[in-house]
């Protein structure tokens, strides 16, 4: 596995220019109901990959300045992720799939949020040798604001590792003038206070800035994401 994940870094362009080709061919469509998720079947060298792609359905998250929703940002960017995490190799599990929420049926108006979020959380119970992932956009009163920037829970030792890896690699291999430090979560941060696996939320730039919300709406920009992402993982999960 370790030999195969190398080639991929090798020939990273080869893969941004023929993975939008591939992808719905090779995305593996996990269920989004909580109660009917597989059984985990994890091959014992490598951990289960948790990505999660923020807000969706009713919860649209930031909007751009080009009117694009973060929702959808997330959920685009996760699928690719998700796909060059399984070409190699990796086990892979998105909490999500599709524009929704994961509230359970039957769930009173005012709830919702928190039950979407208790569900996101669940899966690293389901899976506890796993890894969270969790895919976000940035927005900010000052547009002239860009930069992606991870958060890490303080919960597992690991988890200030994979976002350190994470930043330092977008630094060097996408954004140079990104001078932005990882930061531990808040309290505020739900999945990140409670989970007890290694777990980071990424803030992929700000859609509030113009040129960056362009950017990021490109598919091409966000394979390189993807491949960043990708990077950080294989490094501490290889």
């Amino acid at each position: 596995m370790k030999k195969q994940r190398d080639r991929i870094l090798s020939f990273a362009v080869l893969f941004l220019a023929t993975a939008f080709l591939f992808s719905s061919l090779i995305r593996v469509a996990e269920t989004a109901f909580l109660t009917d998720l597989p059984t985990s079947t994890v091959e014992a060298d490598s951990p289960v990959i948790l990505l999660d792609a923020g807000h969706g359905g009713e919860d649209g998250g930031a909007t751009g300045t080009n009117g694009v929703l973060e929702k959808d940002l997330n959920l685009s960017l996760t699928h690719t992720l998700a796909d060059l995490l399984r070409l190699a190799g990796y086990t892979v599990v998105e909490t999500r799939t599709e524009d929704r929420l994961l509230y359970d049926a039957g769930t009173k108006k005012g709830h919702k949020k928190q039950g979407d979020l208790a569900n996101r959380l669940a899966f690293t119970g389901i899976y506890p040798d796993s890894v969270l992932v969790s895919i976000h956009m940035n927005t900010f009163p000052n547009d002239t604001c860009t930069g992606l920037q991870v958060w890490y829970s303080q919960n597992h030792s690991n988890s200030k590792a994979l976002a350190t890896s994470v930043q330092e690699k977008v630094k060097g291999m996408l954004q140079p003038q990104n001078h932005r430090k990882v930061k531990a979560a808040t309290q505020g941060i739900y999945l990140l206070r409670h989970a007890e696996t290694p777990a980071i939320l990424v803030e992929c730039g700000f859609l509030s800035t113009p040129a960056e919300c362009e950017r990021l709406c490109d598919a091409t920009y966000q394979a390189q994401l993807a491949l960043v992402l990708f990077a950080a993982i294989a490094e501490n999960y290889g």
